[in-house]
Parts: structure tokens; C-alpha cells; sequence
């Protein structure tokens, strides 16, 4: 999606973005006070998500604030800004040392104190935070004290944290170098993080931390599949970590049993987060997702699995879940699809693109266009066929 420059060619830019910014603000006020939403602010209690009823205005307006900025910098500061690497280096310092949880809700502490307990000069902590202050993660109240705004209240909690930790820590030397390299070995990911369990654990919370994001809510899952129709029901989770999502399958559909496969290590202590009226439909088991599938299965779901495989991997993983499918039974592929350069808001574009990278950088994969996706389900003398795409426009 792009920002209409159509009308007449002596209007500025900068006046048709101005516009646009005026009248998106004014429907998203009207919006919010219509329904006694609290406005946008980056006070520690602000709201974490907006409205989906705002989200039209709301791509415009970022569209159209983010370009406004940009046209107001020089070449050389614009390519900068794309390519600091300065904020991954706070990003690092703020997770690696959990400094979030350092600094009490509602309250402030000092970069001294700070700098006692990472054993990192004041100095160094001062800098490397008033930098994340730039980017709106804290807020300096006083001279030498700092307090949460609500990004760095967000980065307080523990699974966030490892989120942002498992970026900077395995995505970031892996974009530089890629992982093997980055790494010092010829494996991947999988089997690297998963000979470490503090590193298996913080990858297995990242997960978790990107279902909680409204773009992978499970709600895509639960909301725009009749699973109901399908009667009672086994279901293979494949990939599924620690079943979040197995969960909220079961919590909404009482015919479905679901079985999550995974690596041992991002399986650990998964059942001790299912619900109690739950643990005999949403079950656990170790599985090697290259292994022939044994156990029987009306649906086999892949969720965000394949983007992490090159194509030839991916044709293996997708054959070796024929033999579980009972007659009439189907595979459920949840996973990004890649609009066409402009189809979308430029800002939800460069989150793609960026997830693009990560997936080359990490996995020697990438995220594929339907024509990409046609490829790895229905290659030459493929059992499998697509019978149906289903999109979701808010992602």
C-alpha cells in the first residue's frame, strides 16, 4: 500500500503527507473516544496494542510519518539511521544483563546502582542506556535516574527479555556471518541451541513472545478453521514447542486431541503449562520432523515450521507426514506468505523483509511467495496438493 501522489503534481510531497497525517490522527480520535480507548503514550502504563478497528488509520499514518521523517534527513543520516548498529548493542546490554528488571514499576534507579549490579562502569551504563532512551526504551526523570517507559516495561518480563536476548545473541552474529560460521561448526540451529539448555530454554520463550504479538495470534488458527467439522480428532502439532497454541486448539475445541511434536529440549517442562482440565487432549512427545510419521492422524498442522527450511528440506519434512494421514486426513500449513514490493503498508513490509533476512542469515531459508509455496507442496510427482489459501489482511 502505498500513499497516494496521483493528484495534481504541484502539491508537495511534504503537503500530501501532512495531510494524510492530519486526517488519519483525526480518524483515529474519533476512533478512541468513541469507544473510551486511551490514546497512544509511552507512559509505563500505557496500553501495549491498539484497536483492529484503527488499523486502516493507523497504516497511513505510519506510512506517512515514517516517510515525512526520512525526507527531512540528509542521504547520508537516512542510510545511518537504516543501519545502527548501535541500538542492537543497548538491545544486548539490556537483555543480557536483565538491567529491565532492575528498575521498579512506577519507580526510578540510578545508573550507579545499575552499573553495581552488572558489574559495568557507570559510565558505560549511562551511555548505553541514555542511547535506548533515544529509541524510547526508559526515560531519565531526574539527572542520573531512570524510570520505565512502556517498552522497557515490556522488556522487564522474562520471556520478553529472552526474546530480545535470542536476537541480539543467535540472529545477530548469525546476520553477520551466518550461524554455522557465527558458531563454529556445521550444524544448525536446532541441534546447536539444543546441546545447550539455558540457550534452548531462551529460544523456546522468543517463541512464545512472538505468539503474543497480534500479527501471530493464535486466534488465526483457532478463529479462520472449521475444526469443529472435522469430529473427533488427533491432531499432530508438529514443531510446536511448548504448545501454546495446542492449547488454545483444545480450550475452544472440545473434538480435537492434540499430539505437539518437538525437539526434546523445547519440549521440557511443556506439560506443567497445560491447564489441568486439558492434559488428556493436549499431550507431548519428542519427534524427529525429517522421521516417517507412525501414529495416525486426521490433521497434521505445521506452524511456522517450513520457513525455517530450504526448499529441499522442506519437501522431506512434508513427504515424511504422509504415512501418519488417515484416509481423507490434511496437512494445515500456518506460515507467512510474501506480498509483491507495495502490496502492503511499507512499515508491515519491513518487518517482512527483515524476517526475510533472518531466515536466510539463521536457517539458509526464506519466506516464500504463493508461487514459491506452490514449489515446495506440489513439486514434480507430489502426493500433496493445495486446496485452499486462506489470508489474513491485518498481517
Amino acid at each position: 500500500m502505498t500513499i497516494s501522489s496521483d493528484s495534481a503534481n504541484d502539491i508537495p510531497r511534504i503537503t500530501q503527507l501532512a495531510s494524510t497525517i492530519s486526517s488519519s490522527v483525526a480518524e483515529i480520535q474519533r476512533i478512541l473516544t468513541g469507544t473510551h480507548t486511551p490514546f497512544p503514550s509511552f507512559d509505563e502504563d500505557a496500553p501495549s496494542q491498539f484497536p483492529d478497528t484503527i488499523s486502516k488509520a493507523r497504516d497511513l499514518l505510519l506510512d506517512a510519518t515514517a516517510e515525512l521523517h526520512d525526507l527531512f534527513l540528509e542521504p547520508l543520516n537516512l542510510v545511518y539511521k537504516q543501519g545502527s548498529h548501535n541500538n542492537t548493542v543497548c538491545l544486548q546490554f539490556i537483555s543480557r544483563h536483565n538491567v529491565a528488571s532492575m528498575v521498579p514499576r512506577g519507580g526510578e534507579t540510578s545508573y550507579a546502582e545499575i552499573a553495581t549490579k552488572t558489574g559495568i562502569s557507570e559510565a558505560i551504563v549511562t551511555s548505553l542506556l541514555r542511547h535506548a532512551i533515544t529509541m524510547r526504551i526508559f526515560k531519565e526523570t531526574r539527572p542520573g535516574l531512570v524510570a520505565h517507559t512502556n517498552a522497557s516495561k515490556t522488556m522487564a518480563d522474562p520471556l520478553v527479555n529472552d526474546f530480545f536476548r535470542s536476537g541480539t545473541e543467535e540472529m545477530w552474529p548469525a546476520c553477520v556471518k551466518g550461524f554455522t560460521v557465527a558458531n563454529g561448526c556445521s550444524d544448525s540451529i536446532y541441534d546447536v541451541i539444543g546441546k545447550t539448555p539455558s540457550r534452548a530454554g531462551r529460544f523456546a520463550n522468543a517463541m512464545k513472545v512472538l505468539a503474543t504479538r497480534p500479527e501471530y495470534s493464535p486466534s488465526f488458527i483457532v478463529d479462520n478453521y472449521d475444526w469443529a467439522t472435522l469430529g473427533p480428532a488427533r491432531v499432530l502439532d508438529v514443531g510446536g514447542s511448548q504448545g501454546h497454541v495446542a492449547i488454545a486448539l483444545a480450550q475452544r475445541y472440545d473434538n480435537l486431541h492434540v499430539l505437539v511434536q518437538d525437539m526434546a529440549s523445547m519440549i521440557a517442562d511443556a506439560e506443567s503449562g497445560v491447564p489441568d482440565h486439558l492434559k488428556d487432549r493436549v499431550e507431548f512427545m519428542s519427534h524427529d520432523l525429517f522421521a516417517p510419521q507412525v501414529l495416525p492422524a486426521d490433521v497434521v498442522f505445521l506452524r511456522w515450521v517450513l520457513h525455517n527450511w530450504s526448499d529441499k528440506y522442506c519437501i522431506e519434512i512434508l513427504r515424511a507426514q504422509i504415512p501418519a494421514l488417515k484416509l481423507g486426513g490434511r496437512i494445515i500449513i500456518q506460515d507467512t506468505i510474501m506480498p509483491e514490493p507495495g502490496a502492503i503498508p511499507l512499515w508491515r513490509e519491513r518487518f517482512l523483509r527483515s524476517e526475510d533476512v533472518n531466515m536466510m542469515a539463521v536457517f539458509n531459508s526464506r519466506e516464500r511467495t504463493i508461487g514459491d509455496w506452490r514449489k515446495v507442496i506440489e513439486p514434480e510427482k507430489s502426493a500433496l496438493g493445495i486446496i485452499e489459501v486462506v489470508w489474513n489482511e491485518r498481517t
